[in-house]
């Protein structure tokens, strides 16, 4: 596995055609993949916060990775050869991760760029991309206006103002129940994507006439909730909003708990899925989605296979959450955009590539990615979930609910 810039920052060539089958050779039999696939490698290089405090988030990235490639390279790969994944970690570091991607063009020598996880190192990877012309695919990009270079390709379907229709969609949500939110206490971690939304859903929430009972910020990292809890307990808000990452939300439910206050109803931006849907406390959680293994989402046969796929890699890979939710169905969706662009094109040139996606957008097991919108943002898919029974359900738009479902709201 890929250590520090210091001191082994990548892998070797072999390691890294380990790392691309991986969990995958059971799953998939990389030994008849060989066999459909001639010629060198096509090197994809990109890094992940493999270490550091995005490192749980990373790994599903990863996992998802492997899977595509040993499935693509069964079905001939990219344009008959082979599919190499240089991987390496930027221990979610921005700065690093600029860095790397600058080795894996100028060093590395790779073909092309899969991007990292994470709204800032993605950031720095576009940067290098820009300054070399080099087509980025990526699929976790928060703050679609930083996002201003020609030959970026979301698969983060946020749509191109995700600070106005993300909130927007959890009030019309709210209201398609008869509960619309008449205050909002508002909660946010400053890491930037999630503060970026909770930013818009004050100014969405004030063009509704909706109270703000309360604005917070608080460090990321943090790990005291107990005097945030006390200021939602105080503000009392119909809908508690929380620009949350990670295990904020858990970490806010546990200290409201210990104050014998449950929020009405409850909205987390990009929470970790599985403390959230196992705990009690999170009976009725909203959050976003963009992807479940549920329908009408899973409907494809596609989507079907990489969810058993999913299961089984992120299952023999201990994740904590072995179902596949946004984080998977988006990074599958980012190597399928850019797979079918060059198996199009038959061509690793970037411009070909680029106008390719730009022309015909792509097909993903998560919907129709088009690219023709402001800094290359298409319509925004995201939807709402909510935890039912201990599961999570797809709630809203009302046309992709999971069927028989409906939100809750108090």
């Amino acid at each position: 596995m890929a250590s520090g810039i210091g001191d082994r920052a990548g892998v070797t060539r072999r390691e890294s055609l380990a790392l691309a089958s991986g969990l995958a050779l059971t799953a998939s039999g990389l030994g008849a993949a060989r066999a459909q696939t001639s010629g060198a490698p096509v090197r994809v290089g990109g890094t992940l916060a493999l270490t550091g405090p995005l490192a749980q988030t990373g790994a599903i990235h990863k996992v998802v990775g492997e899977i595509f490639i040993a499935q693509a390279n069964k079905a001939g790969g990219m344009m008959g050869r082979p599919i190499e994944w240089v991987l390496l970690d930027d221990q979610s570091k921005p700065d690093l991760a600029r860095t790397l991607y600058e080795r894996l063009i100028t060093v590395d020598k790779v073909d092309l760029l899969m991007g990292p996880y994470a709204t800032a190192n993605i950031l720095s990877a576009i940067a290098v991309a820009q300054r070399f012309n080099k087509v980025l695919v990526h699929h976790t990009f928060g703050i679609p206006k930083l996002a201003n270079y020609d030959k970026h390709f979301p698969a983060w379907p946020l749509g191109a103002e995700p600070e106005k229709t993300m909130p927007a969609a959890v009030y019309d949500a709210l209201a398609s129940a008869g509960k619309a939110p008449k205050t909002v206490a508002i909660v946010t971690s400053k890491f930037p994507s999630v503060q970026f939304i909770a930013a818009g859903a004050r100014e969405v929430a004030k063009q509704r006439g909706i109270t703000e009972a309360l604005y917070l910020e608080f460090e990321f990292g943090n790990r005291d909730f107990g005097p945030i809890a006390a200021r939602v307990r105080e503000a009392n808000a119909d809908l508690l909003f929380m620009g949350a990452i990670g295990l904020e939300a858990s970490q806010l439910l546990e200290a409201l708990d210990k104050l014998n206050y449950q929020p009405k109803n409850h909205y987390y931006v990009y929470p970790t899925p599985g403390p959230l849907a196992a705990s009690p406390l999170g009976a009725n959680a909203l959050a976003a989605t963009a992807y479940e293994d549920l329908a009408p989402l899973n409907s494809s046969p596609t989507a079907q296979e990489f969810s058993k796929l999913f299961h089984a890699a992120a299952t023999s890979a201990k994740l904590p959450y072995a179902e596949p939710d946004t984080q998977a169905g988006t990074s599958y969706a980012a190597w399928q955009m850019l797979t079918q662009a060059v198996n199009a094109t038959k061509s690793l040139d970037d411009d070909a590539i680029a106008k390719y996606l730009k022309t015909n957008g792509a097909d993903t097991i998560v919907g129709k990615y088009s690219f023709g919108g402001s800094n290359n943002y298409g319509p925004d898919l995201m939807k709402v979930k909510q935890v039912q029974g201990g599961a999570w359900n797809i709630v809203w738009p009302k046309e992709t609910a999971t069927p028989g479902k409906a939100i809750v709201a108090k």
